[in-house]
């Protein structure tokens, strides 16, 4: 059992923290993933299990309006955080709950939940 990998022991940490944290219609959960190359947003209603709003690095808009190459950055990660925020204001969701899904509050994590609460969402 001590000998889990990198995987295992984040998967762990991702369901602890969501026994904790849910999403529901009045403050919907704001899910961050993260690979090597790209970051994924999305703002979940869990008692519907529906997604309300979604913005990644390989979205027609990030590849359009930004210079970047891929999502493996800082300010990529700010600018898909500036962008769920602009999408998320359209669908008048104004609150909502964060879920870094076990990766730590560090670096591209940090900047996509700063640049949101910079452009309007409030967590």
């Amino acid at each position: 059992m001590a000998n889990l990998t990198k995987k295992e022991k984040q998967r762990k940490v991702k369901i602890r923290i969501r026994k904790k944290i849910k999403g529901d219609t009045e403050k919907p959960r704001l899910a961050v993933h993260k690979s090597g190359k790209h970051i994924y947003a999305q703002i979940i209603d869990d008692t519907k299990a529906e997604t309300l709003a979604f913005a990644s690095s390989l979205s027609k808009e990030f590849k359009s309006s930004s210079n970047l190459k891929n999502g493996s950055s800082k300010e990529a990660a700010k600018f898909i955080g500036k962008l769920i925020a602009k999408i998320a204001k359209d669908k008048k969701i104004s609150s909502v709950v964060f879920d870094r899904g076990g990766f730590l509050y560090h670096g591209r994590i940090s900047e996509l939940a700063d640049s949101a609460r910079e452009n309007g969402l409030n967590f």
